[in-house]
């Protein structure tokens, strides 16, 4: 039988001691070591961003218990690309970390099942799921979701859905009142706490997460209160802005409850170094750790 991605999330977090959530976010430059030998072609591009991610991988493995590719980034090579983000995920795979695709899907009927299949299913071909979970929005509408969900079910994947996202122009709508009153991501805070009945596990943590911004930190506290046995993936500490001290409420109800994620802050540690890269990231990754740590 296939363990809940909310139970598999709770064991990984006690096993590595950390909820941090690395993300993947292949954008150039490259470090050289990762350019050579390669040709200035789509397909040359996509190769360094596989090594160069693959090393990402193998330097953070160690202080982390989740990545996050961003998919777009991938996508941007084409098939190429695409081929690419296998063979990360493979490596993420090899290192035993969870991997949460970055493609905020969401679509109806067929078309959403389709997207589901392609992230947390079995794909043609394949013996297990390219993803652990997925990131999905839910803003066309809750009928949105439930291909995901059936999906989700029967894998045993985990999904994150869109609430209250990082960006500053998520206030222009998902901070909008509601007539009836609270705010546009309180309702979807709603739909999610209602699909997380009954998709939580013996660890007490459902599979059915949402995506609260750590640039948003009274919105963290909201999050946690309105949907307490979601996991929430907190991205946008760093270069966005956002500050791990503020993130406590997260853990209030599980020591998985917050998945703190990083990008740029860690896997671009290396462009402050004059070191070896892998280092630098190694580095910049367990002492994000450490400070989740003081806070959960």
């Amino acid at each position: 039988m296939t363990v809940p991605f909310g139970d598999r999330l709770a064991a990984k977090v006690a096993a590595t001691g950390s909820a941090l959530c690395v993300g993947i976010d292949p954008r150039g430059p490259f470090p050289d070591a990762v350019l050579r030998g390669l040709s200035d072609t789509r397909s040359g591009r996509a190769r360094a961003v596989e090594r160069y991610c693959q090393g990402l991988i193998e330097a953070v493995a160690p202080h982390c218990c989740a990545i996050k590719p961003q998919v777009a980034l991938f996508e941007l090579y084409g098939g190429y690309g695409l081929t690419a983000l296998d063979a990360v995920c493979a490596t993420a795979r090899e290192h035993g970390l969870l991997i949460i695709a970055d493609a905020k899907r969401g679509d109806i009927a067929s078309t959403a099942a389709a997207y589901a299949e392609a992230w947390i299913g079995i794909r043609p071909g394949e013996h297990e799921p390219l993803a652990d979970a997925v990131t999905i929005n839910a803003y066309m509408g809750p009928d949105t979701v439930e291909p995901f969900l059936e999906v989700a079910d029967r894998h045993g994947a985990g999904l994150f859905i869109l609430a209250r996202t990082s960006n500053p122009g998520a206030r222009e709508l998902e901070e909008q009142e509601l007539a009836a009153g609270g705010e546009v991501w309180e309702r979807v805070a709603g739909w999610i706490d209602g699909w997380s009945a009954g998709r939580t596990g013996t660890s007490g943590l459902s599979s059915v997460g949402a995506v609260i911004g750590a640039t948003a930190p009274a919105v963290v506290r909201t999050a946690r209160d309105l949907m307490p046995q979601s996991p929430l993936l907190l991205p946008g500490v760093g270069a966005q802005g956002g500050r791990i001290a503020d993130l406590a409420p997260a853990f209030e109800q599980h020591p998985a409850g917050g998945l703190v994620v990083a990008a740029r802050s860690v896997i671009e540690a290396w462009r402050e170094d004059d070191g070896d890269w892998m280092t630098a990231v190694a580095e910049a990754a367990r002492q994000h750790t450490r400070q989740i740590d003081a806070i959960r």
